[in-house]
């Protein structure tokens, strides 16, 4: 899923949000409503859709009706002002007709004045419908891209048409094209405002010729009152308590190219010949995990992995606390050279010695904190910096210690919600 394409190796910052300021004064002002979309089935799995929108924001007065995919789970009104979702149906294609019939119906009934913006987050259609009720009706627009959409779209169907030419991957295709198309020519240019994912998503889309002005990154966060109201007790799995231990968290995806990772622990091998990785983790598609053990068992490491499969935030914290250091591995390329992983924030939140690959987004986290060790993404050098920790241990704990007050002060989500709040009264008293 790569491309030629790539921002800089070292993107300049851009003009970030608000500070974060004083907050009793917006929570006793009148409060700012928000009419959102998103496209995941609710109760959302979204940690800055639930997190930032259904429990920080609040505090500052900003209010979230929000309307999702039906889903099988309980709903859960998760902090949000009112959340809304069509009934589920076996049909995906059932579902989603119920979806965009409810989101018609909300759009309808918005009132001006009731809210101060319709957003949208990475739908381009529901967009375009959004778009043009809120013109119609006064109210403004803003949309809300966490991931290039179109863009992963069209890459996904070129590769398979790639390994084969059916009809339904042209269609795909066309679909990626036909939106990308749409985003960039109509939705966005027509937005009041577009909030991104990174600084770099935001040279990515000025680009494709959005003003600057019109944008705000937001990036990912850490809840770190999670963190305060809990005893976090490092722990180790049976049998794993004496060896040198790499942890890995996240998203197991073929699309990762964790193989890379995987390569990173044949090399450290060579010097530390006990040492051990830990996947915290999984991946939608089963598959991809038992090619990734297979490729550890043919790289001769299958019995120095583990893969744990998903774990809630604090067992998986847990686990990762009782690592010698942890590794953020995020392959190059277009689509997540935009990115704003969350791994790399919650190693350091935990005060891990954490490696992290040259994707922006994690060049500026280490370089700004120097908590951690950036490293191109060649399995070599992550293997080198991984070597480092593990020679000194706890020289590599105490520049870990910087990591914590780092993250609270700029990618916590009481941080992140205090800034994106001050931007929403900001852009609702134009």
């Amino acid at each position: 899923m790569q491309q030629e394409r790539q921002p800089q190796q070292h993107p300049q910052q851009q003009p970030q949000l608000a500070p974060a300021g004083d907050t009793s004064s917006s929570v006793q002002s009148s409060p700012v409503r928000i009419l959102q979309f998103v496209p995941e089935a609710l109760p959302t799995f979204r940690v800055d859709v639930a997190t930032l929108f259904g429990k920080y924001l609040p505090r500052h007065g900003v209010q979230c009706d929000v309307v999702g995919m039906p889903s099988q789970a309980v709903a859960a009104q998760q902090g949000f002002n009112r959340a809304s979702r069509p009934s589920y149906h076996g049909s995906r294609l059932r579902r989603e007709l119920a979806y965009g019939w409810l989101c018609l119906r909300m759009l309808l009934s918005a009132r001006r004045g009731e809210y101060a913006a319709v957003q949208v987050r990475d739908m381009v259609t529901i967009g375009l419908l959004a778009l043009c009720v809120a013109r119609l009706k006064g109210i403004p627009f803003y949309y809300w891209v966490s991931y290039l959409m179109s863009e992963g779209r069209v890459e996904r169907a070129e590769a398979n048409l790639a390994r084969r030419r059916t009809f339904r991957n042209y269609l795909v295709l066309l679909k990626g094209r036909a939106e990308e198309a749409l985003l960039y020519k109509c939705v966005l240019p027509a937005a009041d405002h577009v909030f991104v994912q990174s600084d770099a998503m935001l040279h990515y889309v000025r680009d494709r010729g959005i003003p600057a002005e019109r944008m705000t990154p937001v990036p990912m966060g850490v809840d770190t009152e999670l963190l305060e109201d809990r005893t976090l007790a490092p722990r180790r799995l049976p049998g794993w308590e004496h060896v040198p231990l790499i942890a890995y968290l996240g998203t197991l995806d073929k699309a990762r190219n964790l193989e890379r990772v995987v390569d990173a622990l044949v090399l450290l091998r060579a010097q530390h010949p006990t040492a051990r990785l830990l996947m915290i983790g999984n991946s939608a598609t089963s598959s991809d995990e038992i090619e990734l053990l297979e490729y550890a068992k043919q790289c001769g490491v299958g019995d120095a992995m583990l893969i744990t499969g998903w774990l809630p935030s604090i067992e998986a914290w847990q686990l990762l606390a009782a690592a010698d250091a942890a590794v953020s591995y995020i392959p190059r390329g277009r689509l997540y050279d935009v990115s704003s992983p969350t791994k790399l924030l919650e190693y350091l939140a935990l005060g891990m010695p954490a490696v992290g690959n040259d994707i922006p987004d994690q060049q500026i986290v280490l370089q700004s904190s120097e908590a951690g060790w950036l490293t191109a993404s060649e399995p070599a050098a992550m293997a080198e910096a991984l070597g480092r920790i593990l020679r000194d241990p706890e020289a590599a704990r105490r520049r870990a210690g910087r990591g914590p007050a780092f993250i609270e002060a700029e990618r916590s989500y009481r941080t992140i919600a205090a800034r994106v709040a001050a931007r929403y009264r900001a852009l609702a008293a134009k």
